[in-house]
């Protein structure tokens, strides 16, 4: 499975991005496609994620109420929605993926196989 993420780009606070995580190759029903954001000073973090079956879950602290995570199966993408983007927001999103990942370990970048590119988005304050 290759994944390639898209859509980050240059945006004012207060403004809104979507994200586009494209997946080739076949996938089960127990795929779950992840968005991680990294930045130069912090450690990978976890956005949100959603299995193909459904189940999804996000990082509550950071973008609660703010961003939605969405599938399409039958074109194979996932889709991130970003409103009210904060400066604080500023990172390279990476989608990855795993068909091995347990709904309590969404959050663990270690159990996804596979990592997109990673697309960058700016947040202008």
């Amino acid at each position: 499975v290759q994944l390639q993420a898209s859509g980050g780009g240059l945006v004012q606070a207060g403004g809104s991005l979507r994200l586009s995580c494209a997946a080739s190759g076949s996938t089960t029903s127990r795929f779950v496609t992840g968005w991680f954001r990294q930045t130069l000073s912090k450690e990978r973090e976890f956005v949100a994620a959603i299995r193909r079956s459904g189940e999804y879950r996000y990082n509550g602290d950071s973008v609660k109420g703010r961003f939605t995570i969405s599938r399409d199966n039958a074109n194979n993408k996932v889709y991130l929605q970003m409103n009210n983007l904060k400066p604080e927001d500023t990172a390279v999103y990476y989608c990855a993926g795993g068909s091995r990942i347990i709904s309590s370990a969404f959050d663990r970048p270690q159990g996804y196989d596979y990592w997109g590119q990673g697309t960058l988005v700016t947040v202008s304050s």
